[in-house]
């Protein structure tokens, strides 16, 4: 028999407003638990499994079916973490244990049994025990952003376990990931400033964001919104969502270029930071009149079989002083309805249920996913592994009749909350076939591990196989690395 903790904030009822995040005044302490996840999200979940509501006892069910999140999980910390080509790779012991960690923290939430709780404090103390080091080739910054803002949610979960070492898990942090993602954004491994695509430093943004919350450190939070801004990079929101249609509400992603499975990376890392942000009273979700929304829309409009404009988009790539050469992307790529990642819950929730704003196709590829999984559940390669997922659980809400935004004066500038716009997208999508993207050059320094071929593809009803002949066939058209 589960127990369940009492819950002391449940879902809104439809009718009624839904409070803005419990954003702390300028100078005060920030929100605990407050990266993915609050308290009030947490009470939420636990009342509604409780009560055997749906989508929630579907989203539980597959977070129970895990075997990630079972109790008793043993942690295999490694002092050196090694991802890319040319190093022992090793990383996937490191994004295992992760996805225990937070799976296991999230069950602890929701059923309130201890056994849970204690093996995800167990496997985050044995990691701050020993991990020192990120290594590899330039594959060791995704590593950092990736795993960073995942090792930091599943730490938020049980920061006020008595167990667990906060102190030493957050040095950790600071010593180990947070330099190297800070380095990605400052310097992009010495590379042209457009030579990585947006994913990469979304993935540093979100780490950023992530070690600055769990670590109580604003100078961090507002660096990374000011990144996202304002960045130079492609990861910055204007550069990787560079040109809106109004009239659609739609807004061209630049790595629907590239290739699907990217691009849905990309999304749900923004989805993520906006999210983490948001809890801390800053509205990046409504940045720019809403231009998130414009490119979430796009994607997911897209990722279904439907026509969408791509203006062409054209890369200047290389080494600061030394290689160089250029790369055009025409029209968006082709699409497998089928791919997915478990992004959409959040996004669609934020915009439809919060904002009470109209995001077509949103809910449509939303419903298309649920009930949503988490890592383990979407291949067994580093794609699988790269949102946290259980989005049908953790952010199914009901509307809200007034729309909710952050205080602004939660966090001092740059990080200001801006209004969401109003705006929404319209119709639906009809079929149509993409164009082949651009490859990359062997010398590409955004080539990732030429081991794991399937890791930014990995999706339901899509075999392996089929996955790491897509990306193979992208090689010997463009004659380089799957990058």
């Amino acid at each position: 028999m589960l127990k369940f903790t009492g819950a002391t904030a449940g879902a809104v009822a439809i009718g009624t407003s839904l409070a803005a995040p419990q954003a702390a005044a300028v100078g005060a302490s920030l929100v605990h638990p407050g990266l993915l996840h609050t308290r009030t999200d947490l009470d939420r979940m636990a009342k509604q499994v409780k009560a055997n509501a749906a989508p929630y006892t579907a989203g539980f069910t597959r977070l129970t079916a895990n075997r990630h999140a079972q109790s008793g999980w043993t942690a295999n910390p490694q002092a050196t973490v090694y991802r890319g080509a040319g190093s022992p790779q090793n990383y996937a012991i490191l994004y295992n244990d992760i996805h225990a960690a937070y799976q296991n923290a999230l069950r602890w939430h929701v059923t309130g049994e201890s056994a849970y709780g204690d093996t995800a404090v167990a496997i985050l103390n044995a990691w701050s025990a020993k991990l020192t080091e990120l290594a590899g080739s330039a594959d060791r910054f995704l590593a950092a952003g990736l795993y960073g803002y995942q090792f930091a949610n599943a730490a938020e979960l049980v920061r006020d376990h008595a167990d667990f070492d906060l102190a030493r898990f957050q040095k950790m942090m600071l010593d180990v990931f947070h330099p190297l993602s800070e380095d990605f954004l400052a310097n992009h491994n010495g590379a042209v400033i457009t030579n990585y695509w947006a994913n990469w430093d979304l993935t540093a943004i979100a780490c950023v964001l992530a070690v600055g919350i769990l670590c109580d450190d604003r100078a961090k939070i507002d660096r990374a919104v000011e990144y996202f801004k304002h960045g130079a990079g492609m990861g910055s929101v204007k550069n990787a969502i560079p040109v809106v249609h109004e009239g659609e509400g739609l807004a061209e992603w630049v790595e629907a270029g590239r290739d699907q499975g990217h691009a849905l990376l990309g999304v749900g890392l923004m989805g993520t930071i906006c999210e983490m942000a948001w809890n801390q009273g800053i509205d990046l979700y409504g940045y720019d009149d809403s231009r998130f929304l414009k490119g979430a829309q796009y994607v997911a409009r897209w990722s279904m079989g439907g026509e969408v404009p791509y203006t062409a988009n054209t890369r200047q790539k290389g080494a600061i002083n030394g290689w160089s050469g250029k790369e055009t992307a025409t029209e968006a790529a082709a699409v497998d309805p089928a791919m997915t990642r478990p992004i959409w819950a959040m996004i669609a929730n934020h915009y439809t249920k919060r904002r009470g704003l109209s995001a077509t196709y949103l809910t449509r590829i939303a419903a298309q996913a649920s009930p949503e999984g988490g890592g383990g559940d979407y291949g067994p390669n580093s794609g699988g592994y790269d949102q946290l997922g259980f989005g049908t659980l953790a952010f199914t809400r009901d509307r809200a009749s007034v729309s909710a935004s952050p205080s602004s004066s939660s966090s001092p500038s740059p990080s200001e909350s801006v209004s969401p716009s109003e705006s929404a997208s319209g119709a639906g999508a009809s079929p149509a076939a993409g164009a082949t993207p651009q490859g990359g050059k062997e010398e590409d320094l955004a080539a990732t591990g030429t081991t794991d071929v399937v890791a930014w593809t990995a999706a339901t009803g899509v075999t392996a196989l089929a996955g790491g002949l897509l990306l193979l066939r992208r090689r010997g058209r463009s004659g380089g690395a799957a990058h």
